[in-house]
């Protein structure tokens, strides 16, 4: 199936030999761009809230995101030399990891803000959702392209089941963003796959049925979720302060910003440095450097697609499609959410908000990507 990979990597965990020449550079280049662009930003959003509001030194986020985003890198290099076969080969236990970690958010979890989201590993808080998400993404493109299961509408209800089970454990967070982002990212490897319209829709009519049983059985879950979206559609009747006020400072700071700490919405808005990335960017430093940043994300983009393009491989062809789907609609939810077109849905912006589970994601898909779209695979 997947295995189509030089010979000078199959008996070796990595491959290192000629690693350079077969990496995709400005693949590359793009990534450790977003890094030290995430490294500069988060200095500039964080400083603030360890000053004032924590009594802490001003260096103390920009310490522990320098950390996380070290740790990500070395991660992204790593998978990135990882050899292939062994790669695909621990994909399952990966998933089935995670997923297990996911099932004990409900139990053990920290409940912050009314939504209980993370583990406590004692030495950093473990969200096991932005962890799973690349894994489901390659056993999703593997049940698909996979030749031990015949029928190819099984794959896909198959797949669908999967994504119903990471739903149901995403609504008893609760977590709106996270379930549409990998309600798109499904729907967008199932449809490169040659998936049947009509199919789609009974499998919409299969996902409707589920959610309708959620609601009915567990109501209270759905009321975070429901607020979030009546303050979207009527924000001057339930006051939504933090989309308001993100929207304010992205025109406030229109194309040239207003300068380097010079930026009010990061003391006004708690989760300035993590779902509000973008527009403390905007209000700083301009609209013209959120634009830069989007293009590196649309860039990287590109440079997957032609891959795509000319690879024969089934598998290959639907995991990037996928990992690239996930960076660029996580990118336009965060930009959305920023910019008042979307719900509040509590989103990071890959490689530039703060968060150790978020970065150290954001590494596992990078390497990933430059793993599969080294020239040492195939057509």
């Amino acid at each position: 199936m997947q295995e189509n990979i030089s010979e000078n990597t199959k008996f070796n965990f990595f491959k290192t030999k000629n690693y350079w020449r077969n990496l995709d550079k400005q693949i590359f280049i793009s990534f450790v761009s977003l890094f030290i662009l995430g490294l500069f930003f988060s200095f500039s959003s964080t400083s603030f809230i360890a000053d004032e509001r924590l009594n802490k030194d001003y260096y103390f986020f920009f310490q522990k995101h320098l950390l996380y985003a070290l740790l990500s890198f070395f991660l992204m290099i790593a998978i990135s030399l990882f050899n292939t076969n062994l790669l695909n080969k621990i994909l399952l236990p990966a998933f089935l990891l995670f997923l297990i970690t996911m099932i004990l958010v409900p139990f053990f979890g920290i409940e912050v803000k009314g939504a209980k989201r993370w583990l406590n590993l004692y030495i950093f808080r473990f969200q096991p959702t932005e962890f799973i998400k690349p894994f489901f993404i390659l056993i999703v493109a593997q049940i698909i392209s996979s030749h031990w299961i015949k029928n190819l509408n099984l794959s896909y209800f198959l797949s669908l089941f999967m994504l119903s089970i990471i739903i149901f454990l995403l609504v008893l967070q609760p977590d709106l963003g996270q379930s549409v982002l990998l309600v798109c990212t499904w729907i967008s490897i199932i449809f490169i796959s040659g998936f049947n319209i009509y199919l789609l829709f009974l499998m919409f009519g299969f996902i409707s049925l589920i959610l309708s049983t959620l609601v009915y059985f567990i109501p209270e879950r759905f009321d975070y979720i429901i607020s979030r979206i009546t303050s979207f559609l009527d924000p001057e009747k339930s006051g939504n302060f933090q989309a308001t006020r993100a929207t304010e400072a992205i025109k406030e700071g229109s194309l040239k910003g207003q300068g380097m700490g010079e930026g009010i919405l990061k003391e006004s808005v708690p989760e300035a440095h993590t779902d509000y990335v973008i527009a403390v960017i905007s209000e700083e430093f301009g609209s013209i450097i959120s634009i830069l940043i989007i293009s590196i994300f649309l860039f990287i983009a590109f440079r997957v697609i032609r891959r795509i393009i000319n690879l024969n491989n089934n598998f290959y062809k639907l995991a990037l499609t996928g990992l690239i789907s996930l960076l660029l609609f996580q990118t336009f939810i965060h930009v959305g959410v920023n910019a008042n077109l979307l719900p509040t849905t509590g989103m990071t912006l890959p490689f530039l908000s703060y968060g150790g589970s978020s970065l150290l994601s954001s590494g596992i898909l990078a390497g990933i990507i430059l793993n599969y779209t080294s020239s040492t695979l195939r057509n």
